[in-house]
């Protein structure tokens, strides 16, 4: 049953983002060499900007660039390394992009530089666990913060042991993680929460956090989601024995990209922004008539 979501108000140095009134589709840009789905392709900075011009005329609302990839077995890029990667793209972008930039990344210093490039939004997948000094550059810059889930480190996330209650761990996470902004200075309507689909919880799990995000949504804040092309959905779609290619997920995002709206989330965080904005309007157009329905 689909939930009735709730309206925040979020804002950026540039502008008010209104969260709930439709689904925001965040597109992902890859400035690594070994993401577990694009890994390489942009790492070139003309054609990292091309392809985020791209998702901008595709439908995105949000831009969301990393130069660090955290995908289960990673190990953790340099500073400097994360840096060069990122401020060249992020540094062609600011003249021409119109949607706002989200920065992906575990460093104080590394946030710090992408707002200075232009970067508007900080998602910190770590939850403030890597480096809580981040909180202080959100809250001084007057930035939203986006603080996500993760059990464990990259290195070692899928390895287990899983919690045994996958909820109560994600909800106990965040708030510990929300807890920390809030005393660093980051207002209680800046910050934006993500359960961390595929980040340290076992397949199964992942599906149940699908479909209790409505419960995920008691926390008060608005839910970002990002189940795009993920191992578990490449498990799911398996044939004799071996996992889907990330490039045949997409049937199987849509599907994760509608539950997650149907669920509550305000915004998805997907690779195929052309196809996913398309799911996410008939999914918004899901909600608005089942919430119509629960007015009358």
């Amino acid at each position: 049953m689909a939930v009735r979501r709730k309206t925040f108000r979020l804002k950026l140095p540039s502008r008010t983002l209104v969260l709930g009134e439709r689904t925001l589709v965040m597109g992902v840009l890859n400035v690594t060499p070994d993401s577990f789905s694009d890994g390489g392709r942009f790492l070139d900075p003309r054609l990292a900007v091309e392809h985020a011009l791209e998702m901008e005329r595709a439908g995105a609302d949000l831009l969301d660039i990393g130069g660090e990839s955290t995908r289960p077995g990673s190990t953790g890029t340099p500073t400097e390394t994360e840096l060069a990667r990122i401020l060249p793209v992020l540094e062609s972008l600011r003249s021409v992009l119109k949607i706002p930039i989200s920065v992906d990344t575990r460093k104080s210093e590394v946030a710090e530089e992408a707002i200075r490039a232009g970067a508007q939004i900080i998602n910190d997948v770590s939850g403030l666990r890597s480096d809580a000094a981040i909180a202080k550059v959100a809250a001084r810059r007057g930035v939203p913060l986006i603080l996500m889930h993760m059990r464990g480190e990259p290195q070692s996330m899928q390895k287990g042991p899983f919690a045994r209650d996958v909820l109560k761990d994600v909800m106990d996470g965040l708030r510990a993680s929300i807890a920390k902004a809030r005393k660093a200075g980051v207002r209680k309507s800046q910050i934006i929460i993500d359960p961390g689909i595929g980040f340290g919880k076992s397949f199964e799990q992942n599906y149940e956090l699908l479909g209790r995000l409505p419960e995920l949504a008691r926390l008060g804040y608005p839910l970002l989601v990002g189940t795009s092309r993920k191992g578990f959905l490449g498990a799911t779609l398996a044939r004799e024995g071996k996992a889907a290619p990330a490039q045949d997920r997409l049937w199987a995002t849509a599907a994760t990209v509608t539950a997650s709206i149907l669920g509550g989330a305000h915004i998805v965080r997907v690779h195929d922004v052309a196809e996913m904005a398309q799911v996410a309007r008939v999914a918004d157009s899901l909600l608005d008539a089942s919430n119509r329905r629960k007015i009358c």
